[in-house]
């Protein structure tokens, strides 16, 4: 459970330090918060591979739930576009980390168990 709360903590991190790059863009000040928050998720990323999440798995749920968070955020908060092809691509990302996930769980089902 720790593993997926720190990886939770990572995708949050890392969301917060790129909309505040794009709120850099307008006010200066937002770079600290960017240099934070980036420095915070790769350390926390860090600590999710210590807890043996593989680093796929990480990188991938990582990667793949920054791109939708911080898509459908930056529609809301900056008013950036999201289209219906924007949406479907986002989906197809999501679906392919599913498949890591799922193929990984496979691959070692009796490990996932014993680190639960």
């Amino acid at each position: 459970m720790r593993k997926w709360l720190l990886l939770f903590a990572a995708i949050l991190l890392e969301v917060t330090a790129t909309l505040s790059l794009r709120a850099a863009l307008d006010h200066s000040a937002w770079f600290a918060l960017v240099a934070i928050g980036y420095i915070g998720a790769f350390v926390a990323l860090t600590f999710v591979l210590r807890e043996g999440l593989g680093i796929g798995v990480a990188y991938g749920i990582w990667g793949a739930t920054g791109v939708a968070l911080t898509a459908v955020l930056a529609t809301i908060i900056f008013g950036d576009p999201l289209t219906v092809t924007m949406g479907l691509g986002i989906v197809l990302v999501i679906g392919g980390v599913l498949c890591v996930e799922l193929g990984a769980q496979a691959a070692h089902p009796h490990e996932e168990e014993a680190t639960s």
